[in-house]
């Protein structure tokens, strides 16, 4: 009994951060960019009673095994990269991506991060950065007397100021890909730093070799579904009561076997 006690308890631990999991994908139901992620489980050790092919009661080999497992636990948290629906903002300086593909930031340390939001903003100095002030690599610079931003599908970036008739070219914007986007390490707002199983970035330029294009104005939402979310909310929650249950059955059987030697 205290085995059942361990083995349904190690199910209530797996199932409260499948609940935590689920409560971090509903709470970033708005975030910009925000990619959920799923708990993933993995079974316990188990004990072997009798191996597969031993002897059995009337010496006749056994055909199966007597195993009694030990429990889940949870293994990993696999980032969902799945496009997000499109919302139009006819803000020039948002800008989302549609297809396969991050944006780099330069940090204060001068390492790179990567993201999926962007809500880029123009700084005093007509830089184009995050809404935390981390500009956008390679650096893109606005010129003071700038009347109109424009952005293609291709990352290209060019201004309208006055007295000139066409456009100005100010920047390319570059897209980076990974060999394991999964393998990235999410480090809030809205970034994404490098693991040791996302593998290094590889540059290139929007709407080519698979490279998602650019779609200014418009952002890319949070890819949560929230009756999906729900769905998973009670069936973690039903999991964790059962679970309880098979802890209080295995105490009432306790107390059961302490009356006997009364």
């Amino acid at each position: 009994m205290i085995r059942a006690m361990q083995t349904a308890a190690s199910g209530m631990k797996a199932q409260q951060l499948n609940v935590d999991n689920i409560a971090n994908n509903l709470a970033n139901v708005n975030t910009t960019g925000f990619k959920k992620a799923r708990m993933e489980f993995q079974d316990l050790f188990y004990q072997q009673m009798r191996g597969i092919g031993g002897p059995g009661s009337t010496g006749i080999v056994a055909p199966a095994s007597v195993q009694i497992g030990y429990g889940a636990t949870p293994v990993s948290t696999q980032r969902m990269f799945t496009q997000g629906e499109t919302q139009q903002t006819g803000n020039a300086t948002d800008l989302a991506i549609m297809g396969d593909g991050f944006f780099r930031v330069q940090m204060p340390d001068g390492t790179e991060a990567y993201t999926r939001d962007g809500s880029f903003k123009v700084s005093a100095e007509g830089r184009v950065v995050t809404s935390d002030g981390y500009p956008l690599s390679p650096d893109i610079t606005l010129p003071d007397d700038t009347k109109e931003v424009l952005v293609g599908a291709d990352g290209a970036v060019s201004v309208r100021v006055p007295g000139d008739a066409e456009p100005r070219s100010v920047g390319q914007i570059e897209l980076v890909r990974f060999m394991n986007s999964a393998g990235l390490t999410a480090q809030g707002q809205n970034l994404f730093v490098l693991s040791g199983a996302s593998g290094d970035p590889v540059p290139g330029t929007p709407s080519t070799q698979g490279y998602g294009r650019i779609a200014q104005g418009q952002l890319e939402v949070s890819n949560v579904e929230i009756v999906d979310e729900m769905i998973n909310l009670i069936t973690a929650q039903r999991a964790y009561e059962i679970n309880s249950k098979a802890i209080k059955a295995a105490d009432e059987m306790m107390t059961m076997a302490n009356d006997l030697a009364r």
